[in-house]
């Protein structure tokens, strides 16, 4: 039995004005990859709220955030990369994100504010197997 190879999803999170569509979009062309704008993918009824100054509210960003997921599955369903911005800033929100195998990657500013090169601890931590062992391995940038 042949195993097929398994092409991430990559989901650029961060707070607004952080940069995540900029490093999404370059990382994305880069690799020749799918790439969403997670913004994009609100429903009509968010836009207009947002459009009129009003905040959304938890209840607002549920569809929104299924959507991102859906765009996920399809991409991991079909083996084919991709790369989506999306703030997820609570971690209800995120748990809708995730699927199976996935992994995540996260540094803060706080923690890595002057540093340059790799330091440890500011990797890949995997809160459930990954489906790619390797991608757990936190590499010096080159």
């Amino acid at each position: 039995m042949t195993k097929t190879a398994q092409h991430p999803v990559l989901v650029i999170m961060g707070v607004s004005g952080s940069g995540k569509s900029t490093v999404a979009g370059l990382l994305a062309g880069r690799l020749g990859w799918d790439f969403a704008e997670g913004d994009d993918l609100h429903p009509a009824s968010n836009v207009a709220k947002m459009q009129a100054g009003q905040p959304l509210t938890d209840e607002d960003r549920w569809p929104w955030l299924e959507s991102i997921a859906g765009w996920i599955r399809q991409h991991t369903g079909t083996g084919t990369p991709g790369v989506v911005t999306c703030s997820a800033l609570k971690k209800r929100y995120r748990d809708v994100l995730r699927g199976e195998g996935w992994c995540s990657s996260s540094s803060t500013a706080a923690r890595t504010g002057s540093r340059t090169g790799w330091h440890p601890g500011t990797g890949t931590s995997c809160p459930r197997p990954c489906s790619n062992p390797s991608s757990r391995r936190s590499r010096p940038h080159t």
